[in-house]
Parts: C-alpha cells; structure tokens; sequence
C-alpha cells in the first residue's frame, strides 16, 4: 500500500451450481490464496456462492438459506484475514417481501455493507426480472448471519489507513447501462470499481467486453476490477469462461479468460487522485452522507486494512514514451512524423514563409528535423529543394557526422549549404579576450550562438524560417545553449523525447530501406553515432564529448521525465519504478545519482524553457510555457532532493 499502490484481484471459483456449502469451501480457499499474494481487495462473481445459473432455485427458501449459512461459514473461516472481499449471493429483504442479487463487501468477519444490483435484464437469455427485483433507490437493513448490514446501492468505502483508496461496487449488468452507477459513485469519489459478474461466452463478446471496461476505468479516471463467473455454472444454454480484468484509467494492467484462481495486479490510487486533481473537468464529489444516515445522496462506510508494502507485479515499461509492441511503435512513429509535419506546414502557409532553414550537423535530433520538414513540404507540394540545410563545421565537428549530414542532405533532396564557423569564433574570441586554450562553457556556448545567429541571418536572407532541431528531453535538463541551438522560429522537435526521437529516425531507416538504400544506411549510421552536441576538439579524429557521460542515460532521463512530470509521482515512488523498470540494467545507487541529477538541472533550467519558441505538441508530456507546463524559473528544488537523500538510507 506504500507510494499508492493497492493489490487487487478478480477471482473465479470452480463452484457447483445450487451447493452453496462446497462453493464456501472454494471462496474461502481462494481468499486465503489471495490474502497470501498480499491481495487487499477481492472481487469475486456474481451469484458465486449458489451459481449464477440457479434459474428458479431462486425463489427456493431452502437455497437462500444454504446460501447465508455458507456466507455465515466464509465469515467464521477468514476473520483473520486482512482482505476486503465482494461476493456475490442472493439476499431477501423482508420489509418488501423481493430478492435482491447483492454483491456483500465483508472484512474480517463483518458485513459492512449489501450493494444490490441496479440494472436486472430480463431479454435474451437472461431473464433476471422472474427472480430479482432492482436496487435502485432501495435502503433496508436486513438481518443476515446474525449481522445487520445495511443494504444499499449507493455506498463508497472509504479506507481511513490509504485515503486515496476509496471503493464503489456494481455488479455485472450494472456497466452496461446507459447510466452505470460507477458514474455516480465515482463522482462521489470512488477510485477503484468492482464489478461482480456473469457474463457468458459468445463470439466477438470478450473484445467488447474488454472494450467496455478499459472504457469505463478511462472516463472515470478509476480502477476497475472485473470478476466473471466460469467453470462449474450450468451449461445448459450458455458458457462462462471466467473473463477476469483489472484495468486502471484506460489501460489493461492484467486479464485471464478460460480459467479458475485468481488475477492479481496493483492500482496505483495515488495516481488517480493526482489526475483528478489536474483535469479540472473532473467533478467535485457531489453530496456525501455519513455512515449512520440516509439521506439523498451516497454515503460513505469507512474501513481499515492494515498498512505494508505492497510488491508490484504490473508492468512498468522503462520506455514510456514508447510503445513496447512493434505494431504500435511503428502507428506511434507516423503518427507523431504527421502531426509535426502538419504543424510545420500551416506555419509555413501562414508566414508565407519561402524557405526553411535549419542547421544540419549529422546528429539524431537535426535528422529528425529535417524528415519532419521534408515531409510538411511534401504535404505542401513543394521542391524540397527548397529547404535550406546549413552544416556549420568548428572545433569539434568530425568527419563522420559532417559527412552523415552532407548524404543526408542530398537524399533527401534539400539544398546543401556549407558554413566554416571557426574563424567567426576564433574573432569573436578575440574580441572577448576567449583563449583557444580554454575549453570553458564560454568556449562551447559560443559556437552554439554562432550557429543560431548564421541560421538566422540566412533565413533574414531567403525570406524564410529556421527550424529548431532540440528536443524535450534536453529542454527538460536544460541543455542546450540559451539564445544558441535554444532558439528558432518554429521548434518541431520541442515535444519529442530523446528515447523517442531515435525510435522515430530507425522508423525512417526502415521504411526507406528499399526505396532509397543510400539514405537507410545513413539513417542507420547516424543511429550508431554517439549522441553529441560537438563542441570540443575531437581525440584522434572521434568524438570526445558524449552527452550521456555528462547529464546521464537519456533513456533514465525520459524515464524520471514521464513520472515525475506527466504524472506528478513524488521522487521516492519514481525511484521505486525506475529499480523495477531497470531492473539488471542500472543498480539503484546509478538509478539514485541520475535523478538527483535530473532533479538539480528540471528546476535549474526552468528560465530555458520560459521562453521557448513555438512547437507542435505530438504527445502527454510538454514543456510549453504556454501549455502544459507553468514554473516559476526561482522554483528551489531542495523538497525533492530531500526524498532522495533519505530514499538513499
């Protein structure tokens, strides 16, 4: 339960219809099971301990009391046990003489609450309505198993030990109503949803299934835990397959279909809270009630589990910015290749711009400029000749990337423009009074400027824009030259991580493999050459200054960029997801020294990024000052380092 995360699981057990008795036998097994794997919250099916599939038995007395005896003996057997538990059974209400299908939410041998279902389909092959009456807007307190729970669909269950964790519950056709009442109990402020049913089999139905619930958990911001009945139900007419899902804001953290046990994942709450808090079209939690009243609206029941850690079992992707499964990747690549292109292009037909202008230096991030640009000149259907591509070799420029920038250049079809900087420095050093001898951030910095004012003097010269080649993680650390490669006057790059960009030139390489075999193998050698801004003289003839022996692996940097900014997380909880990200890759003592790092240069650098140049913005993380990031550039980043140093005891 530590940084958030809460372990979950949906559980199906192998049950026998009508024998309420065996089927305790088989919860309780499952519960202990769970309560093993450090389960703190289990939803099971519908109906699981008579079997959803009774049909009449229903209306028996003799199976509504097999059933509360068998609850009574769950009860009894898992006191113990530190795990809130969902089953499902039919419960009577003798005020008004109905059967409800109730999911009972119990804890340590206490019923704290019956949740009825709202929603009783009565079509197809589900003809609920012969036997159960509906939940909504029913308040009674019924007397089961000595206890004298209320029974009430709106209810949330608050946890008093984790107050992110808070529980709403619907059963099965609950969800496929035109109002759900998750709606509702979201609203209220339920973060995790459980969902207690009997869905059958058919073909086509598991993907829609799927469908719906990844499409709830997305809309209310939730997580969503997702219980089927399966083997053991009557198969008379239909199937059950025990399709269990857990599913958090949209994503599908784990799911099991043709199968008994238990699906285990954690929900991170702590997450939910911080997304609710962001969006700002997220509702307040309407009226809430206290636990002792009913009055119109949905009260609250709260409840302890005791604290501990919680060990992750979801995924987590050291590259989040970039889809593990190949298909996605390469729809994730043109995507963005578009959306930048477009970008460009509406730019360029709103300046009347006659030409772009961007300097070429054979790295990965100018590479990725100019593909960009080329293709919003294609959509424009314009020369790419018109492009203007401007190597500006100095000190540091070796004859391998100017070569990969001049290939690169002509395949493409860009006009090629060569501009020897270093006597332009070597004057400027003079007028300063620079020795060439002192290889200082002065020594660097200047050539970087001498690089922008060319570009932009050119464009002055052509009537045209210059296209800015950085990238958001080094805007994120800050490096880049202020008023150097910092600026230009369209920035397509601007919201495209590192990790990102080298995914997006492979892209390249690979779709253009056949068709222009010259312009692949470029790409590809540019993909193999170290990431470097060129500014000291090279050693023997190769680069002497690697980036990531400076700031730091670019794919941690990207990494510590998605959590700690995308998604607010605290530095020990990034820390925690980086040993499980990178786990065999970095120890934590590397993992420790590089965020510290990333922490120190994020909020130093902040006056970078005040004032940076437009850019089209091609995913959930940007930097914008005029979007989606607002920081004061005074902001002191001594709160966060803390955490660190005492993460590192």
């Amino acid at each position: 339960m530590r940084d958030g995360f809460i372990k979950v699981a949906a559980g199906t057990p192998k049950i026998k219809v009508a024998d309420c008795a065996q089927n305790a036998k088989e919860i309780i097994a499952l519960m202990r099971e769970a309560a093993a794997q450090g389960v703190k919250v289990l939803a099971l099916p519908e109906l699981c301990l008579t079997g959803y599939t009774c049909g009449d038995l229903f209306l028996q007395p003799t199976l509504l009391q097999g059933a509360e005896n068998a609850l009574g003996t769950i009860l009894e057997a898992t006191k113990e046990l530190e795990i809130l538990t969902a089953v499902g059974l039919p419960v009577r209400n003798p005020l008004d003489s109905k059967l409800y299908n109730c999911a009972a939410i119990i804890l340590k041998g206490k019923i704290l609450r019956l949740i009825p279902k709202t929603y009783i389909p009565n079509y197809g092959e589900f003809y609920e309505g012969r036997w159960f009456a509906s939940g909504k807007d029913r308040f009674a307190g019924v007397s089961l198993c000595g206890q004298h729970p209320a029974l009430d669909a709106a209810t949330v269950f608050f946890c008093k030990d984790m107050p992110d964790l808070v529980i709403g519950v619907e059963l099965c056709e609950d969800l496929w109503a035109v109002e759900p009442p998750s709606n509702a109990l979201v609203r209220a402020g339920a973060t995790l949803i459980l969902n207690l049913s009997a869905s059958d089999e058919v073909v086509g139905k598991a993907e829609y299934r799927r469908q719906l619930i990844t499409g709830q958990s997305a809309r209310c911001l939730c997580g969503y835990v997702y219980a089927d009945a399966g083997e053991g139900e009557s198969t008379t007419d239909l199937v059950f397959t025990g399709h269990n899902i857990i599913a958090e804001n949209g994503a599908l953290l784990a799911e099991k279909r043709f199968n008994t046990g238990l699906t285990v994942s954690e929900i991170d709450v702590s997450r939910l809270v911080y997304e609710r808090r962001r969006l700002n079209t997220f509702p307040a939690p309407e009226l809430l009630v206290p636990e002792e009243e009913h009055t119109p609206g949905v009260g609250r029941y709260p409840f302890s589990l005791g604290l501990c850690d919680t060990a992750l079992t979801r995924p987590v992707s050291p590259t989040p910015f970039v889809p593990q499964d190949e298909t996605h990747r390469t729809q994730r690549c043109e995507e963005i290749l578009n959306i930048a292109a477009l970008g460009l292009k509406k730019r360029l037909e709103h300046t009347g711009a006659r030409t772009c202008v961007l300097g070429l230096s054979g790295g990965l991030d100018s590479t990725l400029a100019l593909l960009i640009t080329a293709r919003a000149y294609d959509l424009l259907g314009r020369n790419r000749e018109d492009i203007l591509a401007v190597t500006m070799p100095c000190f540091g420029t070796t004859n391998r990337t100017r070569s990969n920038a001049e290939i690169l250049a002509q395949q493409v079809g860009a006009t090629l423009k060569t501009v020897d900087i270093s006597a332009a420095v070597k004057q400027h050093f003079k007028d300063i009074g620079q020795s060439m001898e002192n290889q200082d951030v002065t020594f660097e910095n200047a050539q970087a400027r001498e690089r922008t004012q060319v570009l932009m003097d050119l464009a002055n010269q052509n009537g045209g824009l210059v296209i800015g080649t950085g990238d958001l993680s080094e805007l994120a650390l800050g490096w880049c030259t202020y008023n150097g490669d910092h600026m230009s006057m369209y920035a397509v790059n601007a919201s495209i991580p590192k990790t990102l960009v080298w995914h997006l030139v492979a892209y390249a390489a690979l779709s253009t493999g056949e068709s222009d075999p010259a312009l692949a193998g470029c790409l590809r050698d540019i993909l193999d050459t170290p990431v470097s801004p060129e500014l000291l003289p090279p050693a023997e003839g190769e680069i002497s200054q690697v980036t990531e022996d400076i700031v730091g692996p670019y794919e941690l940097h990207d990494f510590y960029l998605y959590y700690a900014i995308r998604r607010g997380f605290p530095p020990r909880k990034v820390l925690r997801l980086a040993e499980r990200a990178f786990e065999g890759l970095y120890d934590k003592e590397t993992l420790l020294k590089w965020l510290k790092n990333f922490y120190r240069r994020f909020f130093s650098q902040q006056f970078k990024r005040s004032c940076v140049p437009d850019g089209p913005k091609v995913g959930s993380v940007s930097l914008s000052p005029r979007g989606d990031w607002r920081m004061p550039s005074d902001a002191v980043a001594r709160l966060w380092l803390e955490e660190l140093e005492k993460a590192d005891n």
